[in-house]
This record gives structure tokens, sequence and C-alpha cells, in this order.
């Protein structure tokens, strides 16, 4: 069995689990549950800190995991990444009070509280920068009012909880990060890899394209199929009322409502949009 790491609580938890759903394997239904076999598909998943998973799979104990860029590379696990799962963006970002001027050329001599030192750490260290790192389990906003740090170093979103706590960003992104599938380095790829990563691809289409329906009248076919002419070409069938066409089509989910007007002009009628779990091209 294709054994996988899954995260077990944090951001990217309930992502992982829905797309691995939306990609037709079993999920628990208890959250107290460490593992969980699905025998139809050949794969058990394991439920673990997302910090952790990186160690597993670097260590061979586990085949794949689902984490996050920034605690792989923090991690210094012996893995690498498989593929980009589309969830869970976010940025490792510095932050410092506000108008205290703090800029990445005066980090030097600083104090720097962060949740993630080994990948801070190479970072300081690739910059030439001499700053001393103050590691906390989390919470780091609260570092320099508290009085251990002069800035800090973290992951975020929209950076609201920062800007709550008084602070304010500086300097690039230190890293882009969001959800990968991983996979030990420089071994041979497991059994049942390539059918979890067909299947995840599946998903990520999904995500892109909707299922568009209408109705249309046959002389207008021609100028609707024009504006959404899909993958391999419309389904296109008859309706009972004659000289009425029913149209099937794979369209972007960008641009999406925008269409629907444009094909309403040009003649479709009972235009319906369906949202996809999973499309395999």
């Amino acid at each position: 069995m294709l054994r996988i790491a899954v995260p077990n609580k944090g951001s990217l938890a309930e992502a992982a689990a829905a797309m691995l759903r939306a990609a037709g394997y079993r999920q628990r239904t208890d959250s107290k549950d460490l593992t969980l076999i699905d025998e139809a598909h050949g794969v058990e998943f394991y439920y673990l800190r997302p910090r952790d998973i990186a160690v597993y799979v670097g260590q061979g104990h586990l085949d794949v995991g689902i984490t996050g860029i920034d605690m792989l590379l923090d991690s210094g696990a012996d893995a690498e990444e498989v593929m980009k799962l589309g969830f869970g963006g976010s940025r490792f970002r510095f932050a410092a009070p506000a108008g205290s001027g703090c800029t990445v050329d005066t980090l030097a001599g600083k104090r720097i509280a962060t949740s993630y030192p080994g990948l801070l750490g190479e970072w300081l260290t690739a910059q030439g920068i001499d700053a001393k790192l103050v590691k906390l389990d989390g919470a780091v906003e609260s570092a320099i009012r508290l009085g251990v740090a002069d800035v800090v170093a973290d992951v975020v979103d929209t950076g609201t909880t920062l800007k709550r706590a008084g602070l304010e960003m500086f300097g690039e992104p230190i890293c882009h990060s969001e959800a990968v599938l991983i996979r030990r380095s420089g071994t041979e790829e497991p059994a049942g890899l390539a059918s979890l990563r067909t299947r995840l691809e599946s998903v990520l289409v999904a995500h892109n394209y909707l299922m568009m329906d209408y109705n249309v009248a046959e002389e207008n076919l021609a100028a609707t199929t024009a504006l959404a002419s899909g993958v391999n070409g419309p389904t296109v069938s008859r309706l009972a009322q004659q000289g009425w066409l029913a149209v099937r089509v794979l369209v972007p989910k960008q641009g999406a409502h925008l269409l629907m007007d444009q094909l309403f002009e040009a003649g479709a009628r009972g235009i319906l949009l369906t949202e996809l779990n999973a499309v395999r091209l």
C-alpha cells in the first residue's frame, strides 16, 4: 500500500482532506483517528503534524506526504516536491513595529523571532547577515512586545494578525509557500504514486473549469460554439422541440459569467453552470 502523510490540523488539514476526497479517496470522519486504510484504492493515510511530515517522508518511514513548501524547507529533510496542490498559499515575511524604519539592511545584530529557524537561518546565511535567531513555537507576533525580539519573521496570508499586533511587514518575501505533495529524494518512485498524482491533477483541473449546459436554436449553434468550443469540442444532442439543440461544453472558470452573457446574446437559453470535482483531460 502507498503510505500517505496528511496534515492532522492547521490551515492545510481541511483543504488536504477535501482534495483527497474529491480525488476519490476515503478520509477520516473523526479528527482523533491517526490512521485510515482505503483498501479499495491501495493507500493508507497517516494524520500527522504538518511540520513533521517532511521528516517522516525524508527518512523513508512514509512514501509521500502533503505539507507546505515553507515547512519542507525549514525541516531540512531529505525530501523533494512532486507537485504543487493549489491551496495554502502564503508568504514568509519580516515584520517590525510600525514606524520603526526597519529594513533588510538593518537586520544585522538584531534578535529575530521565528517558528522557522531552519528556513530563516539558511536565508540569512545566504545573504551574509549576522543576526540572532529566537526560536518560538508560534505566536511570534507577541515576541517584540514581550521584549524577546526586535524583529519577527513569520508565514502570513493577509498579514492581518501582524497588523493587529502593531507590526508592519518589510522587505521582499523570504519564501512563497503553498501545499505540495512530497516524496523522499533520490529514491525509486513508490508504487501507486503515479495514480495518486493523476487523481490530484484531475482535481486541480476541475478547480479551473466548469461544465456549461445550454439550449440553442439550430441556426444559432455555430455562433455559440464559436464562443465556447470546449476542450475537444462540445457535445450536441437534439431536443424534443424541433429545431432546438442541447449543448454541453467544458469552459474555464475564469470569465464564465461573462461567457454566459455572450452566449445569451448569441441565442443560448437555459444556460447552466456546474461545479466539478475531478476532470481528466
